[in-house]
C-alpha cells in the first residue's frame, strides 16, 4: 500500500497535475478533496470531465464516474461480489476504493486517453426498437453506423501510417534525387545529340533507329501476346480435360443412378427439412422465448437480500423432495405406468439421438458448404495469380506418362545441343579468323579511301546494307508471325468445331436432367425463401426482445445506483441522529461531570470564555479611544521640540563659523589665529 500511495504522490506532483503532495497530506485529504483529485486525473484523460464536484450533485458525480471507468474498463479488485460496497465507497469518497482507482489511472494514462478519445466515436447510440420503424429514423441510423464503420478504417489507416516508419523527410530525399538523376539524364541527351548533329545525313539515321526500336517494341508485343496465346490454350485444354473428366463420372453417375434412387434421395431431403422447420425449430424457438421470459421476469422483480434466497432455496428443495416422493409412489404402486415409462423413456432418447443426428447433418452441410467455398475461393486466387488448378488422379497419371515422353525428347535434344556446340566451337574459331581477315582488309580500304579522299564511305555503305538487312528480316519474321498465328486460329477452330460434334450427343442427354435439375432447384429456392422469412421473423423478435432487455438492464443499475446513493444517505443521517439521541442523554443526565462531557457544556463553556474575552478587549479598546486625543498631541509636542532642537543647533554651528574667521581664540591658555 505505501509503495502505491509514493507512486501516485510522485505521478501527481508531475506535469500535468503539479498538485504539490506528500505521503502525510495526501492521505489526510478529505473525502470530497480525493473524489476532487480523482475528478482532476479523469479530466486529464477526458477533457468532458473538467468540473467542479461541489457544482454537482453526488448521484450525478457518481453515474459520471461509473460512466467512464466504465468505458475505459476498470474492473474493481473484489469482482463483482463487492460491486455495491465499491459504488458506495466512490459515492463517498472512501480511501480504499479512490486509491486503487487512481493507481490504475495513473499507470496508463495516454493508454486510456486514446481510448476515451476512441469511445466518444464508436460508442453507439441505443435506439429503441419501435422508433427504428421510422424510415427518416432508420436511414438516420444507418447513416449514422456507416460514418461509424469509415472513422474506424480511417484510424486503422492512420495507426498504420505512424507505425509504417514513411517519413516526409525520405521522401523529399528520394524526391532530390530523382531530380538529380533527371538532370543528368536531360545533359546526356544533349550532349549525344550535338555528337550525333556533327555526322552527315544524322536525321535519316535517327529516322531509321526509330523504326528499328518500334519494331523490336513490336515484336516484343507479339511474343508476349502469343505466350499469352500459349497459356490461355493450355488451360482451355486442361478445363477441355476436367469437362470430359466431370462428363465421364456423370455418365457413370446416371448409369448407376435409377429415377427411384434419386426421388428417395429428394424424399429424405425433404423429410430432414420438414423435421428441421416443423419439429426441431419450433422447440428451439420456443425454449429461447421461455428463456427471454424467464429474463424479463427476473428482470422486473425488486433486489433480493439474503433472507429471500434463502427462502426460496429451501422451497426449492421442498418441491424436489416432494417430486421424488411421487415419483416413488407411481413407481410402487402400477406396474402399467412402469411400462409406460419404459417406452417413455425410450421414446424421449431415440428424440434425443434424432435431435443429435440432425444437429451432426446440420454441421456437415455447413462444413461441406465451408470447405467448397474455401476451395473455389482457393482456386479462384491460384487463377488470379497464374497458378494452375489441383488435378485428379486420372489427370496426374496422364501427366506423368506425358512427362516421360517429354523426358525421352528432352535427351534427344540434349544430345543435339551437344552436337551443336561442338560445331559452334569450330564456327567460332572460323569466325575469328574471317573477323581477323576483315579487320586486315579493312584498314587497307580504309587506306585506299584516305588516298583517294572518299574516307568513311565503307562504314555508311555497310551501315545501310545492315539497317536493309534487319529492316528486310523483321518484315519476314512479321510475315512468319502472322502465317503462323493464322494456322494456329485455323487449328483452334478446327479442334473446336470437332469438340462441339463429340459433345452434342451429350448435350441432348443433359436437357432433361438439367430441366429435372430446375425444378429441383425451384422447388428448393421455394423452400429456402419460407425458411428465410421464418428466421428473419424470429431475427426481428429475438432483436427486439434483447432490446428490451438492455433497456431493463439499465434501468435496473440506474435503480440500484439510487438505491445505495439513499442508503449511504440513511447511514449518514442515522449516525447524526445518534450523535443527537446521545446529545439528549447527556443533557438530561443528572450526574454533572456527565453534563460536562456534554458537546452543549463544552460549547457554552467556549462561549462564555470568548466573552470574557471580548469582555477585556472591548476595555483595551476604550481605554485607547480615551487615551488617544492626548498621545497624539504629546507626539507633535515632541516633533515640535525635536525641529526647535534642530534649528538651534543649526544656528549655532552657523553663528560659530562666521565668527571664528579672522579672529584670534584663546583656548586653554594658548593664542590660535583662525585665517
Amino acid at each position: 500500500m505505501s509503495e502505491q500511495l509514493k507512486f501516485i504522490v510522485e505521478q501527481l506532483n508531475r506535469e500535468p497535475f503539479k498538485k504539490n503532495f506528500n505521503l502525510i497530506t495526501f492521505d489526510s485529504l478529505e473525502p470530497i478533496q480525493l473524489l476532487q483529485t480523482l475528478n482532476d486525473v479523469l479530466a486529464e484523460i477526458d477533457s468532458k470531465q473538467a468540473i467542479d464536484i461541489r457544482e454537482e450533485m453526488p448521484d450525478q458525480t457518481a453515474k459520471r464516474m461509473f460512466t467512464l471507468l466504465g468505458l475505459l474498463k476498470y474492473k474493481p479488485s473484489g469482482g463483482l461480489t463487492d460491486a455495491s460496497s465499491f459504488r458506495q465507497g466512490l459515492v463517498t469518497g472512501s480511501k480504499p476504493v479512490i486509491h486503487p482507482i487512481l493507481h490504475w489511472l495513473l499507470q496508463r494514462v495516454p493508454e486510456l486517453k486514446k481510448r476515451a478519445y476512441l469511445a466518444r466515436f464508436l460508442v453507439k447510440l441505443d435506439v429503441p426498437g419501435e422508433f427504428l420503424t421510422d424510415d427518416v429514423i432508420s436511414d438516420t441510423y444507418h447513416q449514422y453506423e456507416e460514418l461509424v464503420e469509415g472513422f474506424k478504417t480511417y484510424h486503422k489507416e492512420c495507426e498504420q501510417l505512424r507505425n509504417s516508419g514513411f517519413s516526409t523527410a525520405e521522401i523529399r530525399r528520394d524526391i532530390a534525387a530523382m531530380e538529380e538523376e533527371k538532370d543528368q539524364l536531360i545533359k546526356r541527351v544533349e550532349r549525344l545529340r550535338k555528337r550525333v548533329e556533327s555526322v552527315s545525313n544524322h536525321q535519316r539515321m535517327l529516322e531509321l533507329a526509330r523504326q528499328l526500336r518500334v519494331e523490336k517494341e513490336r515484336e516484343e508485343s507479339l511474343a508476349h501476346q502469343k505466350q499469352e496465346q500459349k497459356n490461355q490454350l493450355f488451360q482451355a485444354e486442361q478445363r477441355l480435360q476436367r469437362c470430359q473428366i466431370q462428363l465421364k463420372d456423370l455418365r457413370q453417375a446416371a448409369a448407376d443412378a435409377k429415377p427411384e434412387s434419386l426421388v428417395k434421395r429428394l424424399e429424405e431431403e425433404i423429410k430432414f427439412n420438414s423435421y428441421m422447420v416443423s419439429d426441431k425449430l419450433p422447440k428451439e424457438l420456443e425454449r429461447m422465448r421461455r428463456k427471454v421470459r424467464y429474463l424479463q421476469k427476473v428482470a422486473s422483480e425488486p433486489a433480493m437480500g439474503h433472507a429471500e434466497l434463502a427462502e426460496l432455496e429451501e422451497k426449492i428443495k421442498q418441491l424436489s423432495q416432494a417430486n421424488q416422493e411421487m415419483e416413488k409412489k407411481m413407481t410402487r404402486t402400477d406396474p402399467m405406468d412402469d411400462n409406460l415409462t419404459l417406452y417413455r423413456q425410450q421414446a424421449s432418447i431415440i428424440a434425443r439421438k434424432k435431435e443429435a443426428k440432425a444437429e451432426e447433418v446440420q454441421e456437415s452441410r455447413e462444413e461441406l458448404a465451408a470447405v467448397s467455398r474455401e476451395v473455389s475461393s482457393k482456386s479462384s486466387q491460384a487463377r488470379g495469380q497464374g497458378g494452375v488448378e489441383i488435378i485428379r488422379t486420372d489427370e496426374f497419371k496422364r501427366y506423368v506418362s506425358k512427362m516421360r515422353g517429354k523426358n525421352i525428347t528432352y535427351k534427344k535434344k540434349r544430345q543435339e545441343i551437344a552436337e551443336l556446340k561442338s560445331e559452334f566451337g569450330i564456327l567460332q574459331r572460323t569466325e575469328e579468323i574471317l573477323r581477323q581477315r576483315h579487320t586486315a582488309e579493312q584498314q587497307q580500304l580504309q587506306s585506299l579511301e584516305a588516298q583517294k579522299g572518299i574516307s568513311g564511305f565503307s562504314e555508311t555503305q555497310e551501315e545501310l546494307e545492315r539497317v536493309s538487312a534487319i529492316k528486310s528480316e523483321l518484315d519476314e519474321l512479321k510475315g512468319r508471325t502472322l502465317d503462323d498465328m493464322s494456322e494456329m486460329v485455323k487449328k483452334l477452330n478446327s479442334a473446336i468445331a470437332d469438340k462441339k460434334t463429340a459433345l452434342s450427343p451429350l448435350i441432348k442427354e443433359l436437357r432433361p436432367l438439367r430441366q429435372q435439375c430446375q425444378e429441383l432447384a425451384q422447388e428448393y429456392e421455394e423452400k429456402k425463401a419460407q425458411y428465410d422469412t421464418c428466421a428473419a421473423g424470429l431475427e426481428s423478435n429475438r432483436s427486439k426482445l434483447e432490446q428490451e432487455v438492455r433497456v431493463l438492464r439499465e434501468e435496473t443499475a440506474q435503480e440500484e445506483n439510487r438505491y445505495h446513493y439513499i442508503n449511504s444517505m440513511k447511514e449518514i443521517i442515522d449516525i447524526q441522529m445518534q450523535r443527537a439521541a446521545d446529545e439528549m442523554k447527556v443533557y438530561v443526565s443528572s450526574d454533572p461531570q456527565t453534563q460536562k462531557k456534554s458537546i452543549r457544556e463544552q460549547y457554552m463553556k467556549n462561549i462564555a470564555e470568548q466573552e470574557s474575552l471580548g469582555k477585556k478587549l472591548r476595555e483595551q479598546q476604550k481605554q485607547v479611544k480615551e487615551s488617544h486625543g492626548p498621545n497624539m498631541r504629546q507626539v507633535r509636542m515632541w516633533k515640535d521640540l525635536e525641529q526647535l532642537l534642530e534649528c538651534k543647533k543649526q544656528c549655532y554651528l552657523r553663528a560659530q563659523s562666521q565668527a571664528s574667521i579672522g579672529q584670534v581664540i584663546q583656548d586653554s591658555g594658548e593664542d590660535r589665529l583662525v585665517l
